[in-house]
């Protein structure tokens, strides 16, 4: 396929560009990447996400789609080769989202955030009963919607010193976070990791000052 029918806006720290970018490469779909310098927006950006004016958007055919998720469902409508959703409705309905109070919060607050976000793994958790992944022995959609979150998860451990994941509370999705970011496909798209914990440790330090100072 030539890469010029699609192409993807997104900028190299976005969780959400990473979750159609893997999906893209699972896919074989070739595409275009555009690399956004933000918080500044290109008028191509603007041009076809004026709404919302974020990243990703996925342009197919000069037709923007924008909001990772619903574009992630878009290529797998589009590309139906190696499929990533399941055909039972339930599985399909199953996405759990990281809470980033952790890591926005300090104190009491961070705290109950962290109670919070622990009891949401505990519930992620259940969707690997019995399977090497979430979409059983191949990674499927709630695989790539959340694979981010392992790669977060170790930066935002080191910056905000609290250990997010308990193994022993939850052993089968700390393996899952294990897997999950070493394969091949995943792990070569993520960004470079000293890069990502300079910039995560820019972006807490400037989150933490605004909420000491309101």
């Amino acid at each position: 396929m030539d890469g010029k029918e699609v192409k993807l806006h997104g900028w190299w720290a976005s969780p959400f560009a990473l979750r159609v970018i893997w999906s893209l490469k699972i896919k074989g779909v070739e595409y275009d990447y555009v690399e956004e310098n933000l918080p500044e927006q290109s008028p191509l950006l603007l041009q076809y996400n004026p709404v919302y004016k974020k990243i990703p958007v996925l342009v197919h055919h000069g037709k923007p789609i924008a909001e990772s998720l619903v574009i992630m469902e878009y290529i797998d409508e589009t590309w139906k080769q190696n499929p990533l959703l399941p055909q039972d409705p339930y599985e399909r309905a199953k996405c759990t989202p990281v809470n980033r109070r952790v890591f926005r919060s300090t104190g009491e607050e961070q705290q109950k955030a962290l109670t919070e976000v622990r009891e949401n793994w505990k519930l992620m958790e259940s969707g690997l009963e019995g399977k090497r992944f979430f979409g059983g022995e191949q990674i499927g959609f709630a695989d790539v919607a959340n694979a981010w979150i392992g790669y977060w998860t170790r930066i935002v451990q080191e910056v905000v010193g609290i250990k997010l994941i308990d193994e022993e509370s939850v052993p089968l999705l700390a393996k899952w976070f294990r897997d999950i970011l070493e394969i091949p496909l995943i792990k070569e798209s993520l960004p470079p990791q000293d890069k990502f914990l300079a910039h995560i440790k820019a972006h807490h330090k400037a989150l933490t000052a605004t909420g000491a100072s309101s």
